[in-house]
């Protein structure tokens, strides 16, 4: 029976073999690799994929879809939303120090996914991810640009990313109205020891008016967490390099225990 695509889940299914083919290629699975993928819907990336690693595993929220994964031998299915796994128990499951992480994310929710992924980077050797295009352009901007934000200064600081490869809307089945792109993520060896949810709460409050210079929505930010060092708040928030967001983050002292950032401050 064909499934047919459901908007609540943001479903568009990779439909290009060509596609298919370079993303697998600028994934290079190998033999015995432990690697995890984030909604494989109607698994044009999976079997590829389980073909070159042997066995995989996957996470699929629709039951309908995961009900038909299981019919293949060689996956692990985690029937579940995303935003409740656990990566560091999956790693466990399937005895392995690092996991690989790829997918095609639903577009509705891609960040959510990020922000909650971040909070396991120690567990992940990379991640190739499908992302609107915007998206991707936001995450690799450089500073100064118009593209450069919350997302930039949070994934900047934890991981190398790369944008790989572009992906037209007649890729995928439905089409979707926006471009795509795949891009590459890999955690840093020895990133900055900061408190990645207090790093979170002082670049949305730096960016929540991006317009104005930084003493206008930060200034007050800081005095509220008993900041009295020096910092350049003639600036606007695009104007300020991540290395010197992760610093303020370190001067400050967390006023309560924190959790890992998360997508919905």
């Amino acid at each position: 029976m064909k499934h047919i695509p459901r908007k609540r889940f943001g479903q568009h299914f990779l439909c290009d073999e060509a596609i298919i083919d370079a993303i697998v290629r600028a994934i290079a699975p190998a033999p015995g690799q432990a690697m995890v993928e984030i909604g494989p819907g109607l698994a044009a990336l999976t079997h590829p994929l389980a073909d070159r690693l042997g066995r995989l595993c996957v996470i699929e929220l629709d039951r309908d879809l995961a009900a038909r994964l299981r019919a293949d031998p060689r996956l692990t299915v985690i029937e579940s939303d995303v935003l409740k796994v656990d990566f560091a128990q999956v790693a466990q499951a399937l005895g392995a120090l690092k996991l690989r992480v790829v997918g095609n994310l639903p577009y509705n929710i891609s960040t959510p996914i990020l922000f909650h992924l971040l909070g396991f980077a120690g567990q992940i050797e990379d991640q190739h991810f499908m992302l609107q295009k915007e998206v991707v352009d936001r995450m690799v901007a450089p500073c100064d640009s118009s593209a450069y934000g919350r997302l930039s200064v949070m994934l900047q600081w934890r991981y190398e990313m790369e944008d790989v490869l572009s992906v037209p809307p007649a890729s995928f089945e439905p089409p979707p109205r926006v471009d795509s792109a795949v891009v590459r993520m890999r955690p840093r060896d020895e990133p900055a020891p900061v408190d990645a949810a207090l790093l979170s709460d002082l670049v949305h409050a730096a960016f929540s008016q991006r317009r104005k210079l930084l003493r206008h929505p930060l200034a007050p930010w800081l005095a509220e967490h008993g900041y009295a060092g020096e910092f350049d708040l003639q600036r606007r928030a695009q104007e300020v390099p991540v290395h010197e967001y992760v610093a303020l983050a370190q001067a400050l002292r967390p006023t309560e225990p924190r959790q890992a950032a998360s997508a919905s401050q």
